[in-house]
């Protein structure tokens, strides 16, 4: 779980493409095992030519970042066009992720519409692809996953299902990539959560160690169930994505994915600050560990889709997909009748879901909501009774914006002790 997060990309990605390849069954064919494979090869040479193969992706482009139907990339059948033919393509992305890959899915617009494709670093003769990285970028944190600006001059690719199906053939992919983000944002959490137990344990102020003055308590109590919460969801959703077979857990990963990764991903960067200041001026020079996680917290909130996307997501689900909402809500409202804030929470976040009046403009309000009653809710059925009674009693109506603001110390001792371990 506390990995260095620069892995976490070409993991990610690289299982991530089956659900897409298995559109086009040729190919998938060849690439799955590969993708599989328990062994890693390094070499840069033909993907038929090694034991296992890793997958980036290429999608962003100058003027279309989530709005990918503005991509002007573009792809022309080489013979005829189809489902696993291979096709030239021609144009710019401003991102491509792990750029050391063996092959790329690429969004690029056809005679048919807006289409996926895969690209080989080397193609089938043994070539080398015609795509020129043109320059690494200059990220804010994650460093140690590499990140380039890319041209293809006529570079050899294989549509992975229909012509103009492009966004249909990568929704799958994206359920597991936003599901990634949700996992590695809860991981840098816990992370600077163990940091700062750790000093706050050894350090002493006036008289005490720093673990022991209430005021402290208060932060890292609130700390170490905000991180509990966190993976909780993350791994709700992880059962519901084992589950696609039932039918009300797959309408549960459609909406959950995007409420979850808008979510967790933006709590993340304030929760390491919060750590990173519990550890004082230590926390904040480069020797000590934290400033690396403050500085990698912010890409899952972007990657995959920023907060506005998600919650622009969710409202496509809601006017759309109605039955999926119900689904969501019944669940929710199975566990009423426990603790009061609790169903008072719910009864408020089903009003605000009822007022359709300038809804996309209170989007994000809505989404908050529901995020907590989630994670609430997920807390009730799975968790410990304590740790779900002080989610419902001190995060549902917050006394405050700042983390450590508990109106109690009831939890904290049985909280603070759960999280050391």
């Amino acid at each position: 779980m506390e990995a260095d997060a620069g892995s976490g990309y070409p993991l990610t990605m690289t299982f991530a493409s089956i659900a897409a390849l298995k559109h086009s069954p040729t190919i998938a064919k060849q690439w799955i095992t590969k993708i599989t494979a328990a062994q890693y090869d390094g070499d840069d040479k033909p993907h038929h030519e090694k034991a296992g193969v890793t997958i980036g992706m290429a999608m962003t482009e100058k003027q279309g970042g989530s709005d990918v139907r503005a991509n002007t990339t573009f792809a022309e059948p080489i013979s005829k066009a189809g489902n696993g033919e291979a096709y030239r393509i021609v144009g710019h992305k401003w991102f491509c992720s792990a750029p050391m890959s063996d092959g790329f899915l690429v969004l690029a617009q056809t005679e048919s519409g807006f289409s996926c494709f895969l690209m080989p670093r080397w193609t089938p003769d043994g070539d080398k692809n015609y795509f020129q990285i043109q320059r690494l970028k200059n990220k804010l944190g994650n460093k140690s996953n590499a990140s380039s600006e890319i041209q293809f001059r006529g570079a050899f690719a294989w549509l992975i299902g229909d012509e103009g199906r492009g966004v249909r053939t990568i929704i799958d992919m994206v359920s597991l990539t936003r599901f990634d983000c949700m996992v590695s944002s809860s991981a840098l959490m816990r992370s600077a959560l163990s940091h700062a137990l750790n000093f706050t344990s050894q350090r002493e102020a006036f008289g005490k160690k720093l673990i022991e003055q209430p005021l402290m308590r208060n932060v890292l109590a609130d700390l170490a169930l905000e991180s509990e919460a966190a993976l909780a969801l993350s791994m709700r959703v992880a059962h519901a994505l084992d589950n696609q077979n039932d039918e009300s857990e797959k309408q549960f990963t459609r909406i959950v994915t995007a409420i979850g990764k808008y979510w967790i991903c933006k709590r993340a960067p304030h929760f390491i600050y919060e750590a990173m200041e519990s550890i004082v001026g230590i926390g904040y020079v480069e020797d000590n560990f934290l400033p690396r996680l403050y500085r990698e917290a912010p890409v899952n909130a972007i990657w995959e889709g920023s907060g506005n996307v998600q919650c622009l997501d969710f409202l496509k689900v809601m006017l759309k997909e109605p039955e999926v909402i119900e689904s969501l809500l019944k669940e929710l409202k199975k566990q009423k009748g426990r603790y009061g804030k609790y169903d008072q929470f719910i009864d408020q976040m089903l009003q605000l879901l009822a007022a359709a009046e300038n809804i996309e403009f209170r989007l994000r309000i809505i989404v908050d909501h529901l995020a907590k009653a989630i994670t609430a809710a997920t807390l009730l059925k799975y968790g410990e009774a304590q740790v779900a009674e002080a989610y419902c009693e001190e995060k549902l109506f917050q006394n405050g914006e700042s983390i450590g603001t508990f109106s109690s110390d009831k939890w904290t001792d049985y909280i603070i002790q759960r999280a050391k371990f």
